[in-house]
């Protein structure tokens, strides 16, 4: 008898908790954060009005994605890092993403910036600093057949500054700077 009491107590608790847990509070920090900051809340997308008059929806602004054509914007890399910055297996990527790059913009002759050839922590890093959008100028500029100054005033236009002026690092996000090189993306648009 005294384990049938023990667990019913348990059933009930688990229930309620579960209840309470579960549902309730799931659905007021659901709630909440509809009603305080809905576009966080659905990811950020960044939307765009097409000719029709229809919207589509072309990424979020937090999240990267991958660009690999001369015309666009690059990103850092994708993946997760949590190797040693000083081990061998960091060395040898950061050399083998070195190569690709030389490669892959053969008449570029700069330092390639360090965020281009490591990966984030979260490995879905959106943005990339000032200098990794500028060493890939001349290739977009010369792919688009548009000049430098054009490629750059885009950049400039998605080149968010340091958090209250002095926390954290300048950073360009890729996608939308790639967006408005396709054209898709106005400055008054941006979501």
């Amino acid at each position: 008898m005294k384990i049938m009491k023990l667990f019913r107590a348990a059933a009930v608790c688990f229930g309620i908790m579960t209840i309470l847990c579960g549902i309730v509070y799931t659905a007021a920090v659901t709630g909440a954060a509809q009603l305080l900051f809905p576009d966080q809340a659905n990811g950020s997308m960044i939307v765009v009005t097409q000719k029709d008059g229809s919207q589509k929806e072309y990424g979020s602004e937090w999240i990267a994605q991958e660009f690999t054509k001369p015309q666009y914007l690059i990103g850092r890399p994708s993946g997760v890092s949590n190797l040693s910055p000083v081990g061998k297996e960091q060395q040898e990527l950061v050399s083998e993403r070195i190569s690709r790059w030389h490669s892959f913009d053969p008449d570029n002759k700069a330092d390639i910036p360090m965020d281009l050839v490591t990966a984030s922590g979260s490995g879905v890093d959106p943005h990339i600093s000032p200098d990794a959008a500028e060493y890939q100028v001349a290739r977009i500029a010369a792919a688009r057949n548009i000049t430098e100054d054009q490629v750059r005033s885009i950049i400039r236009t998605y080149t968010k500054g340091r958090f209250l002026g002095f926390i954290g690092q300048p950073a360009v996000n890729v996608l939308q700077v790639n967006l408005a090189l396709d054209g898709l993306l106005k400055p008054e648009k941006v979501v």
